[in-house]
């Protein structure tokens, strides 16, 4: 083992993993070890460019709490989010398409009754009214259904960004009707630009990359004995859905807001005058 070549030390180095007792854990190091030494090589990295890849991720640990993952950010902004997304989601044809979680998410969201809206703070805000129904792939409603909701205000912050929001502002969770439907209100999404004040600013600043995520809302939707979906729903007259800063927007996840002025729907809603209108449906994948 002394006197090793490049190629050498790879090698040793998978065989001290080797006897790893866990066959995933093994697959997965081993994998990890082939491809990073690798990536030593290929680019020929120097002990200063090493040491800051250190520093770097030290700091982006050091950001970290738990209103702010900075962790999830710098894996959403390498697009890695995004392809564990696609290479695990396993959705069926016809069925609701995933995306990132993203790094905003609070568990413990408070429940929504029906019709309520998710915002808490008073304003002057058009509200927006989803309305829709869980389903199946065959079109059958789903029972006993969860959909949780969470989105930044109009500044284009979430409440654990903005102190001067309620908590839980603009988050929350409906139980939708044995026939699959529920109706939510918010107010219409707003394009954003991720935190650029720690280490992932300094990488989108170094790499002369935009730093605005397209207006979206984040959806969880659960039911039992279905495969839990989390998504976003896109606003498509968004300028930013083809530059993603964490490349999570998929076609079938974009969604027309319409303007409705009817006084009927307006009253048949419970919301006070002209709104924004969002007629969606999710299918759920089954278990198994």
């Amino acid at each position: 083992m002394r006197n090793m070549t490049e190629t050498e030390l790879t090698e040793v180095v998978l065989e001290r993993y080797s006897s790893t007792p866990d066959e995933r854990l093994r697959t997965v190091l081993q994998s990890l070890i082939r491809h990073l030494h690798a990536f030593v090589r290929d680019v020929r990295l120097t002990e200063s460019e090493w040491n800051a890849g250190i520093e770097f991720l030290t700091r982006t640990g050091q950001i970290s709490d738990d209103k702010r993952q900075e962790m999830i950010l710098l894996s959403d902004n390498l697009g890695v989010s995004a392809l564990v997304n696609m290479v695990s989601a396993g959705v069926k044809e016809g069925a609701t398409e995933s995306t990132v979680l993203g790094p905003f998410y609070v568990p413990g969201s408070p429940e929504r009754k029906w019709g309520e809206s998710v915002l808490l703070r008073d304003g002057d805000d058009t509200p927006l009214v989803i309305h829709g129904r869980v389903v199946d792939g065959n079109g059958e409603p789903v029972p006993d259904a969860t959909i949780e909701i969470w989105q930044t205000d109009a500044n284009g912050m979430y409440d654990i960004q903005d102190r001067s929001q309620p908590e839980d502002n603009l988050r929350g969770w409906y139980r939708a009707k044995p026939d699959g439907a529920f109706l939510m209100k918010t107010i219409r999404p707003t394009s954003y630009p991720i935190p650029t004040d720690g280490p992932v600013g300094e990488l989108l600043r170094a790499t002369a990359r935009s730093p605005f995520r397209p207006a979206h809302l984040h959806a969880i939707v659960s039911a039992p004995g279905f495969r839990k979906l989390t998504t976003h729903l896109f606003d498509a007259e968004d300028p930013y859905l083809d530059s993603d800063v964490v490349f999570a927007v998929k076609s079938s996840l974009i969604r027309e807001f319409r303007r409705n002025d009817s006084p009927e729907a307006a009253e048949r809603f419970g919301v006070g005058g002209p709104f924004w209108e969002l007629a969606n449906d999710f299918v759920l994948t089954r278990n198994g």
